[in-house]
């Protein structure tokens, strides 16, 4: 176990939480101490859910462990079945509770209850949020889906279940429309819908399929893999992420449902794929792009970016260490190494050593991001309140390469116009000073007092930098500087990256140099200061001057 800032996943019980939350007729009691019923946040306020999930926690304090809180959780259970009447009861402990050693199933399962009761075993300082989500469906599904007397008989009309979204899923509510959609559309008929909105008669149910859509692998994999042995039902094994994937995810469902692929395959269709070819995408031809998120999201952004957009993965990885075998294959298709780690610092060192022109990631992700100035999209949970929009938003199918070519393609372009910005800020009309043409020469008054500010704000951002390209040997010295040039011009100020590793003994810069080097596009403005000062140090160049910036550039271009 590791203390953190930052983590990727939270412990098992929270995915338990996600299933039954997204569940109709469950109800989880959790035996928990004051302190540990934070998880309700994660879906009243970044889920924006308009209930509070279906969680009964025994809430113990200190003062409890000296007496019996093994028959606290039998009240909270016992009060909890009287209040929700639920169809199905989920019973466990929470990572500080586990401790404790009270054994949840067997206190609930003396209670008699006229209820299935599920106890749940999520060891919570050896597994994480999505190992917890996919055992505790593989639970309610194994204990609740009937087994027919006799094999399913195919009818007239293919049958599919849809298997994996839940609460809390990023896109999970939007890619289930769409991926709906598209099943329907090739006269397949959904027979359950699962974990989401599902009653445990539902899981009931789950064998009267020809075969199962396996949406979310790292929920559903293995409930799917026990319904094939049990039930003889095949799964789908592609994720429908991008146009080629959800080629290939119509056929193997049309292989599956027994219906001709090439009739399904008629109705594929995509305006990214137009977009990605047009002339406006060409020069984003060869963008390099890092890569890190769950492994289902992660390994389809990279297959995205690299066979749809054209761009250059330079980095993968993923927090999934349950998929490394996966990972690893995929990144070596890239030429690269998978990262796989929970380490958000270690994730962020191999991001800024990368140089990417674009990041694709977590929540976590984006702000490195914008602390190394680089664009970014997020494609993976863990995600914040705006990546849960009120629009129509799916990831999947093709609806959802519209929005992967967007949410992408648009930072770059965004980042295009900041360069010309950035370009003629020195130009008369764009300058910091210049007032808004609309007003023509008039000078607001606002403009005298910005202006008697701006001096420091100028001195504070070139000490900064100075602070930063010379890199002391104490590298937080040099973030605080940073940090301190952006709150000088009031949070406007570009990032600046902080080199992972220091550097000595840099010579400066002058000023026809720099003033070149701001005519760089920004996405790649580091990299030719890098690349200009290592030049210069091989060649104990006393002063960079804008020949130095020339022969650097020819040098690293050869």
């Amino acid at each position: 176990m590791q203390l953190t800032l930052w983590t990727y996943e939270g412990p098992p019980h929270v995915g338990a939480m996600r299933v039954a939350t997204a569940m109709r007729g469950v109800h989880y009691v959790l035996h928990a101490p004051q302190g540990d019923t934070y998880a309700d946040l994660l879906f009243t306020m970044i889920e924006r859910r308009g209930e509070r999930p279906p969680v009964t926690y025994t809430t113990f304090q200190a003062r409890d462990l000296g007496g019996d809180t093994a028959q606290l959780f039998k009240d909270a259970a016992r009060e909890a079945y009287a209040r929700f009447q639920p169809q199905a009861l989920l019973v466990g402990a929470s990572c500080t509770a586990e401790l404790i050693q009270d054994d949840p199933g067997g206190l609930a399962a003396a209670l008699n209850l006229p209820v299935p009761v599920i106890p749940l075993e999520l060891p919570a300082y050896q597994r994480k949020e999505n190992w917890g989500a996919a055992e505790t469906f593989y639970q309610l599904v194994r204990t609740l889906a009937v087994k027919p007397a006799q094999p399913r008989l195919r009818g007239t009309v293919p049958r599919c279940n849809l298997l994996g979204p839940t609460a809390l899923g990023f896109r999970h509510r939007d890619d289930l429309r769409e991926i709906s959609q598209l099943i329907t559309q090739l006269g397949i008929e959904i027979n359950v819908i699962a974990p989401w909105h599902a009653t445990p008669a539902d899981l009931a149910r789950l064998a009267d399929a020809d075969f199962n859509v396996v949406l979310y692998p790292e929920v559903a994999q293995t409930a799917a893999a026990w319904l094939s042995r049990s039930f003889s039902q095949p799964a789908t094994r592609t994720v429908p992420i991008g146009v080629r994937a959800t080629r290939e995810f119509i056929a193997e469902v049309a292989t599956l449902a027994g219906i001709d692929p090439d009739l399904a395959s008629a109705q594929a269709h995509s305006r990214s794929t137009w977009y990605a070819e047009s002339v406006d995408a060409n020069y984003l031809t060869g963008k390099r792009v890092f890569v890190f998120g769950d492994a289902t999201h992660a390994i389809a952004a990279a297959r995205v970016a690299a066979q749809e957009f054209g761009f250059e993965v330079v980095g993968l990885g993923s927090y999934s260490r349950e998929f490394g075998r996966e990972l690893r294959a995929a990144a070596q298709d890239y030429g690269l190494e998978a990262l796989i780690t929970d380490d958000y610092l270690e994730v962020e060192a191999a991001m800024a050593a990368a140089l990417p022109d674009l990041v694709l990631g977590t929540q976590m992700e984006r702000h490195m991001a914008k602390r190394l100035g680089l664009p970014c999209a997020v494609v993976s949970a863990p995600v914040h309140v705006q990546d849960f929009p009120a629009r129509h938003a799916p990831q999947m199918g093709f609806e959802g390469a519209n929005v992967l070519f967007d949410t992408w393609v648009h930072p770059l372009m965004m980042g295009l116009e900041q360069h010309l910005l950035g370009m003629f800020r020195g130009d008369f009309e764009f300058h910091e000073d210049a007032a808004p043409s609309h007003l023509g020469h008039a000078t607001p008054a606002a403009t005298s007092s910005v202006a008697a500010v701006a001096p420091n704000a100028v001195a504070a951002a070139a000490a900064a930098v100075t602070a930063v390209t010379t890199a002391p040997a104490d590298a937080a010295a040099a973030t605080h500087s940073a940090h301190a040039a952006d709150a000088a011009v009031g949070g406007d100020a570009a990032p600046i990256a902080v080199p992972i590793e220091p550097v000595t003994s840099t010579a400066p810069w002058s000023a026809d140099a720099e003033q070149e080097l701001r005519k760089i596009p920004f996405f790649v403005r580091a990299k030719a200061r890098r690349n200009t000062e290592a030049y210069a140090r091989i060649r104990s160049l006393p002063l960079i001057t804008l020949e130095t910036l020339y022969d650097a550039k020819a040098h690293f271009s050869r």
